[in-house]
């Protein structure tokens, strides 16, 4: 059995090449099928990926060509084709809008002043950021990340912004570090889909909320109940990118209900294939998945 960090050449190779014509499984893509790999091996293949991510942003693109926003990445300017404000875009300091999301959960959070927020999947901070702006000083708001690259950037971009009630903490969103019954609101956006292990994603999300608190989530969901082609289920650079490990808006139903939310709804977003279409282009991806809004409560009793 090799251990953990050996023998990662074979998962993930270096994200870019000196080539400027390099397809989106060139960039980031392994050698081995995503369905051959282990639940352990793929967090480790989409904490490298996204470990390059957060080294590249604000100096050079990840990738160039013909390679895909699903890789590495949007332009931070394409957050506002997802739904961010000029205002919210302007609100946080240069370089933590890093264009990673599908969506704006913001939009649906209906964040009040004083409220604890737990952000999924953190990153580089910028939703956190956002949430504590509209928290106050009165709330709290605790970003959670799997990348010790993303975390220490997040929480460098709080300091440079002076936001004093965020906490950045590293863990893996199947066991949240955080105590029970002790959130608000939880978001997330475009992170779900990447964990092997969803219905555990929301189990926790259940445990760390009080009753009455609700989640306020933007991700990926398959358009058919039917399984992926196999080109899209075995490609890991299209499960690190968002894309082969979305299930589809009735599994994510049932998983909420399995967990024990109500008031469970799953809206997906059309004029989101746009946009989803520039992560692989001319590989059809967006005849597969679409972005979506989640939301969700836990009973008060």
């Amino acid at each position: 059995m090799r251990e953990p960090d050996e023998e990662r050449e074979d998962l993930v190779p270096s994200c870019c090449g000196p080539s400027a014509d390099l397809s989106p499984s060139a960039c980031c893509g392994p050698s081995r099928h995503a369905t051959a790999l282990t639940p352990d091996e793929i967090r480790q293949a989409v904490r490298e990926n996204y470990a390059r991510v957060s080294e590249r942003s604000g100096s050079t693109p990840c990738c160039t060509g013909a390679s895909s926003a699903s890789c590495c990445g949007e332009s931070a300017s394409a957050s506002a084709r997802l739904g961010y404000s000029a205002e919210e875009l302007a609100a946080v300091p240069a370089g933590v809008d890093m264009g990673l999301g599908c969506g704006n959960p913001q939009a649906i959070a209906a964040l009040q002043a004083g409220e604890t927020v737990l952000d999924l999947g953190s990153g580089g901070g910028f939703d956190c950021l956002l949430a504590a702006r509209q928290v106050g000083p009165e709330g709290h708001v605790i970003g959670v990340d799997m990348t010790p690259e993303m975390v220490h950037k997040a929480r460098e971009n709080a300091r440079r912004g002076g936001f004093a009630n965020v906490e950045f903490r590293l863990g893996e969103i199947e066991h949240l570090p955080v105590a029970d019954a002790t959130v608000d609101v939880i978001m997330s956006n475009c992170v779900i889909n990447l964990s092997p292990d969803k219905p555990a994603v929301y189990r926790e999300a259940f445990r760390v909320l009080r009753p009455g608190g609700r989640i306020a989530v933007s991700d990926v969901v398959r358009l058919s109940n039917e399984p992926f082609p196999a080109a899209i289920r075995d490609d890991l650079a299209l499960l690190s990118g968002c894309v082969a490990g979305a299930a589809s808006a009735g599994e994510v139903e049932a998983m909420l209900c399995d967990a024990g939310f109500v008031e469970i709804r799953v809206t997906t977003e059309p004029a989101s294939r746009e946009f989803i279409a520039t992560w692989a282009p001319g590989s059809g991806i967006e005849d597969y998945v679409v972005s979506a809004l989640m939301q969700a409560v836990r009973p008060h009793s």
